[in-house]
This record gives structure tokens, C-alpha cells and sequence, in this order.
């Protein structure tokens, strides 16, 4: 249970999208389960409900739970979509700064920015293209730092910018980036702040 109190702790700073009695089942610990669930190789609400009915007995015992049965997955994916995913995304940020001031020498460090295509994102319907994502991974952690969505009509370039930027990268940090932003315009802009 203590290695996952930090995380837990900000967890609870995700709002809470369902009414005060509709709250069986406290969204931390949902959230915390998806996400050990999906780890394992659950791709689906169905089988996150399994892993949680599977491993319910000493889940229960690790964090202190009674619960007696998992969420139906029709509540799960309910509660699952009504996260606010900005929310989501800024304790995540915390959770893997924290991981990663905690593994990484002060001075040093290195961060490799790329962008992939969310598979299946697309939709042909309503011709929209495939989700473009750029991702801050740091090498010398082994940790993704944090995630940005590219504007569908954008580049890697302006999103490179802002993830820089939000994630106040120290000068001695060294960033990879793709040849993309090998140009005279961009590597002309100035730095990012640097945050306090």
C-alpha cells in the first residue's frame, strides 16, 4: 500500500463527475485498479472488471477496501469517460515528476521528444484524421514525462514548444527532438522559461 500512496494522494485531486450517492466505489481507487489492470493486458471495461473480480480478495486486503463485487463495467466505463482528462493528464505530470526528481542527478538529464499516431483514433465518418500525440519521455528515468495533443490542422513544432515550456526543462537538460525542428525559424526561438 505505501507505494502506491503518492499516487492515491493525487488521484484524490481528480473531480469527481458522479452525484454524492452514486459514489460506491471512491474514484481514486477505480482509476488506481484500471490502470493496474490495464498494465497486465486488459484492453476493455469487461476486463478491467475481471482483473478487479480476480484479484478483488487481496485488493481488498492491500488498501483497506470491503468491497464485495467490482463496478459493473457499465458503471466502470461510465465513470471512466466522465474524467476530465485535463485533470487527468496534470496528475499524472506530478506523479511522474515526482518519480522522476526522485531517480534522476540534479544537473543532468536527458529528454526525447516524439510524436506518434493514436491507432484507431480515426474516424472516417466524420473525416476526422488519426489523434496525433506528442510525448516527453526521459531517458535517463526511463519515464513519459507528459503528453500534449497536436492541433489536428499543426505540427510537432508549435506542441514541441508548449511541452517544453509547461514542463520548465533546467538549460542542461539535453532534448532530442526529430529532424522536423531541424530548422533556421525554430532553432532561433528562444528557450522556454525556466520555472522556480
Amino acid at each position: 500500500m505505501t507505494a502506491f500512496a503518492p499516487l492515491l494522494d493525487l488521484l484524490g485531486d481528480i473531480p469527481d463527475h458522479r452525484r454524492g450517492q452514486g459514489k460506491i466505489y471512491k474514484l481514486p481507487y477505480v482509476v488506481l485498479f484500471s490502470i493496474l489492470a490495464i498494465v497486465t493486458g486488459c484492453n476493455s471495461c469487461r476486463g478491467i472488471v475481471t482483473f478487479i473480480d480476480v484479484h478483488r480478495s487481496k485488493l481488498n486486503e492491500v488498501f483497506g477496501l470491503r468491497w464485495r463485487r467490482p463496478p459493473a463495467h457499465t458503471a466502470l466505463r461510465y465513470i471512466l469517460k466522465g474524467l476530465d482528462p485535463v485533470a487527468l493528464e496534470a496528475v499524472f505530470r506530478r506523479h511522474a515528476a515526482l518519480l522522476h526528481a526522485a531517480r534522476t542527478i540534479p544537473g543532468q538529464g536527458s529528454i526525447a521528444l516524439d510524436g506518434k499516431a493514436l491507432r484507431g483514433s480515426f474516424d472516417n465518418f466524420h473525416e476526422r484524421a488519426a489523434i496525433q500525440v506528442l510525448s516527453a519521455f526521459a531517458t535517463d528515468t526511463d519515464l513519459v514525462l507528459a503528453h500534449i495533443e497536436i492541433a489536428e490542422k499543426s505540427n510537432e513544432i508549435p506542441a514541441a514548444q508548449t511541452l517544453l515550456a509547461e514542463l520548465g526543462v533546467p538549460a542542461s537538460t539535453i532534448v532530442t527532438l526529430d529532424a522536423l525542428h531541424c530548422q533556421k525559424k525554430h532553432s532561433r526561438l528562444p528557450p522556454p522559461p525556466i520555472s522556480n
